[in-house]
This record gives C-alpha cells, structure tokens and sequence, in this order.
C-alpha cells in the first residue's frame, strides 16, 4: 500500500503553486476572462512554466523535474481550487503523458522548456478505453476531423491518433474552430485536417491509451481540489452569514450537511491520491485506482458545487458569484475523459464482477 500522506516537499509545492494563483488567479480575475475571447490566461501559464510545475514528470535531463505524477497531482489539486484557465490538462497531462509513452525526448524538451505547447488531440469525454477518432493516415499526412478537443486552441503541437499510430502535427497546419464549452474556464476546439503534414512518434495506440489512464487519474485530483474549494467557500459563508440574529451555519440542517459533504471528500482525497500514487509507481493495481477515483470524484465534485451554490443562498445563483465557476467545472470535468458510468463499467470488467 502507497503512503497516501502529503510529505513535505509535496505540501511546499502546494504552498508555492497555491500563493501564485492567489495572486495571478483570484476568482474576480478568472470570472473577468470568461468574458473575454482569449481561450486561456497566457500570463498565468508563462508563469506556471517558469515555476517548473508544467514539466514535473519530465526526466531532468530533458529540462524537467524528474518528479512523478504523484507531484503533478498536488498541482492539479490546486489549478482545481482555483478553476485556473490554463491548458494544464490537455497539455502537461495528456500531452505530456503521451509524449512520455512514446519516447519523444525532442518534444519532451521543448515541451518542458515552454517553447512549445504540446497537446493531446482527442474528445475531451473520451475515456481509456474508448473508441479513438477516425483519422486517416496516408503518405505522411493526416486527414480527419476531431470535436471537443481541451486546449486545442493553445496548441503549437497537436498529438494525433490515428489508425497505425500516434502522429505530431504543427497546430499551424489544423484547422480550428472553438466549441461551445459548459466550463467557461476550460476551451473546447473543433480540429480539422486536411492533408496536414505529421509525424509519427509511435506506433499503435498505446501510448494514448496511457494517456487518458493517466489524465483520468489525474483530473480526479483537480476534482479533490474543487470539491474542497466549493466546501470552504460555503462554510465560510455560512459562519458569516446572519439571519434571525444567528449565523446561518448554527442550524443543524447546515451542519450536517457541511459533515456529510466533509466526510465525502475525505474518502475523495483517498481514492485520488492512491490513483495518483498508483500512477506515478506503474502499479499494476493503477487500472482499478484510476476507475475507482474517477467514478467517485466525478459524483463529489458535483455534489460538492451543487452544494455550494445553495449553502449560498440567493447569492450563489448570480453571475457576480464564483459558485457557478465552480459548478460549471465540476459538472464538465464529470463527463471528461469517460463518466462515471463508464469507469463503474470498466472497474466491474477489471475485478471480474458479472453484467447486471
């Protein structure tokens, strides 16, 4: 069994990424840039690259922390608290998870170093064991189309799968179109190719498939991070919150409520930080983990923000409130990389339990 406790140089990562989007991230600023047509906070990025926490599981000789996703996970825990509109997912993540399985220590590099932004160019919902797009490869190009693709628009490198591989394709040479997205803070783009140029970086689909195991373990950390989020942010309403000469917070109804939902997210913490840690060590239980967390932290997280928005009050159901942010995040990153359906599905197919 992994030590699923947080050491010391995992809670200073936490402190260092958590004082950044403090000051680079309030909610008034992440509220302000749903407003506005840029797909992601690029300041906000350049400055997470400079801290080194967008290349932690990247060896050091290729410019990154030689870390673990174990570490990556206290990242994601935070960008999550934050609901911080930043392509992390799709790129530090898949893109990097991908380029790991399939040895691409050119694109590791650059991708570490921050001079290229290299993302994963697959349906957002797509789970680990999902059908992948149907992109024909033919003579070095690829021509296909793929919808709902996180991060796509913030791309220099989009990492295509097609039906013998996994192919590296200049965003320059795509076509892109932004989707509309229930999370405001996380852009969907639609990617066209049409005899775009590529090359391949391995074959079969295994390296994706690696992937999407590990962003899915991975998000189920950003969910632990929101859940968290949502139920400080309601309790310190409640403690505030006066009516009939009390805080609201002192009526028994609120407080089991608050209980009940603190009780949730700490068997949340559990089940993400042992897919995180199953992960980061190649466990062979990392199949199970990873289903397990992301079918539990889905329903939480959504919980979690449901119950936010109406610990609230009426302020909770305004747009000048970030509960919606939170929402919005939560019911969004649920359906990402497989619902928890699916992952139920695959966990009863892994420990052999026999259809319904």
């Amino acid at each position: 069994m992994s030590d699923l406790l947080y050491s010391e140089i995992e809670n200073d990562l936490r402190a260092g990424v958590r004082g950044l989007l403090d000051d680079k991230a309030p909610w008034t600023g992440v509220l302000a840039g749903t407003e506005k047509d840029d797909p992601y906070d690029a300041a906000l990025w350049r400055a997470l690259v400079q801290m080194g926490v967008t290349a932690l599981p990247v060896p050091e000789d290729l410019g990154g922390g030689g870390a673990s996703w174990r570490e990556t996970a206290v990242v994601m825990e935070e960008l999550g608290r934050a609901v911080a509109p930043v392509p992390f997912l799709g790129a530090a993540v898949l893109g990097t998870a991908a380029l790991l399985a399939a040895g691409d220590r050119g694109l590791l590099a650059e991708a570490a170093a921050g001079d290229r932004t290299v993302v994963l160019a697959v349906p957002l919902g797509t789970a680990p064991d999902a059908p992948l797009p149907a992109v024909r490869a033919e003579d070095g190009a690829l021509t296909g189309e793929i919808a709902g693709v996180a991060d796509g628009l913030a791309a220099d490198v989009l990492l295509v799968p097609a039906a013998d591989g996994l192919y590296a394709v200049d965003a320059g040479d795509a076509g892109r179109t932004g989707a509309t997205s229930l999370d405001m803070t996380r852009r969907l783009c639609d990617i066209a190719l049409s005899g775009a140029p590529a090359r391949r970086i391995a074959e079969g689909d295994a390296a994706v498939r690696e992937a999407l195991s590990t962003g899915a373990a991975l998000l189920a950390s950003e969910q632990l991070g929101l859940a968290e989020r949502c139920l400080d942010t309601a309790l310190e309403y409640v403690k505030n919150r006066y009516q009939f000469g009390r805080p609201v917070g002192s009526y028994q109804a609120l407080k089991h409520r608050a209980a009940d939902l603190w009780t949730s997210i700490a068997q949340a913490r559990a089940v993400a930080r042992y897919a995180a840690a199953c992960t980061a060590g190649g466990d062979a239980d990392a199949p199970v983990a990873v289903a397990v967390a992301k079918s539990h932290c889905s329903e939480i997280v959504v919980k979690a923000a449901e119950d936010c928005v109406q610990m609230h009050g009426g302020i909770g159901f305004t747009w000048e409130h970030p509960a919606h942010l939170y929402l919005k995040r939560a019911k969004a990153s649920a359906l990402s990389l497989g619902t928890p359906d699916r992952h139920r599905a695959a966990l009863a197919g892994l420990v052999d339990l026999p259809p319904a």
